[in-house]
C-alpha cells in the first residue's frame, strides 16, 4: 500500500512527508503488517496524520472521536499495545467494530516521544494473531527513528517559518519607511507625523498600516501624490 498524505492541517510542512515514509517502512519491514497508520501529536492533540490506505484513517478518527482504543493507551505510556483478534476484543469497542468492517483482525500500537511532540505508530493486521515479538521489535525501532525524523522535520519548518517571519518584518518595515518618505516629501511633515497619519487611516479604514503604506507607494508611482 502507498502512504495517503494525511487530512489534518500542517499539509505545508516536511512533518506529514516524514509520518509518509514512516508509514510506508512500516507496512514494508513489520512481519504480518498489512498496512500502517502514524499520527504526529503535539500539546495533546493530533495535529497530523499519514495511512498506508485510505480506509485506515478512521481506525485512527474513531479512538480519537470516542477516547479510548489502543492507539491512545499507547499514547498514555502503556507500551506497546496490542490487539491480538477484533473480533474477541472487548476493551475498544468502538475499535473493533471499525476494524471488522475494514477486515481489520490485529492491531499493534508503539508510541515515541520527541521533546514536547510524540508519534503513534498504528500496524494493522489481515489475520488474527498477525503480530509477534519481532513484529513488536521491528515497530519499536521504526517508531524510534521516526521519532527523531519527524522531531528534525518540526526543527526545520519552525527555523523556516521564523525565517519567513524576518523576511516579512523586513518587507514590512521597508514599505513603511518608504511611505513615510513620500508623506514626508508631500505633506511636509516630520517622520513621527507621516506615521501617525498612516496609522490614524489604519484605524479609520480598518487596515494594517503596511496596507495603508502599500497604498500610499502606490498612489504615487501613478502619480497620485506629489
Amino acid at each position: 500500500m502507498n502512504a495517503a498524505p494525511s487530512p489534518l492541517p500542517a499539509a505545508e510542512t516536511a512533518e506529514p512527508r516524514s509520518l509518509n515514509q514512516l508509514v510506508a517502512d512500516a507496512a514494508g519491514q513489520v512481519p504480518g503488517c498489512a498496512g500502517a497508520a502514524a499520527v504526529l501529536w503535539r500539546d495533546g492533540e493530533p495535529v497530523a496524520l499519514a495511512a498506508g490506505h485510505p480506509s485506515l484513517p478512521e481506525l485512527i478518527e474513531v479512538q480519537v472521536r470516542c477516547g479510548r482504543g489502543p492507539l491512545l493507551d499507547a499514547a498514555a505510556g502503556g507500551g506497546p499495545v496490542g490487539c491480538p483478534d477484533t473480533l474477541e476484543e472487548s476493551r475498544w469497542p468502538e475499535f473493533a467494530a471499525a476494524a471488522l468492517g475494514l477486515g481489520v483482525r490485529c492491531s499493534l500500537s508503539v508510541a515515541s516521544q520527541a521533546g514536547p511532540e510524540f508519534i503513534c505508530l498504528s500496524l494493522f493486521g489481515a489475520r488474527p494473531g498477525a503480530f509477534g515479538p519481532g513484529s513488536v521489535a521491528a515497530a519499536e525501532r521504526i517508531v524510534a527513528f521516526g521519532g527523531v525524523v519527524v522531531g528534525m522535520a518540526s526543527d526545520y519548518d519552525q527555523a523556516r517559518r521564523a525565517a519567513r517571519q524576518l523576511r516579512d518584518g523586513a518587507e514590512s518595515r521597508a514599505v513603511v519607511d518608504q511611505a513615510k518618505g513620500v508623506l514626508m516629501h508631500a505633506l511636509g511633515c516630520s517622520a513621527d507625523e507621516a506615521l501617525q497619519r498612516m496609522r490614524q487611516v489604519s484605524q479609520a479604514r480598518n487596515l494594517r498600516v503596511t496596507e495603508v503604506a502599500a497604498r500610499i507607494t502606490e498612489a504615487r508611482g501613478m502619480g497620485g501624490l506629489g
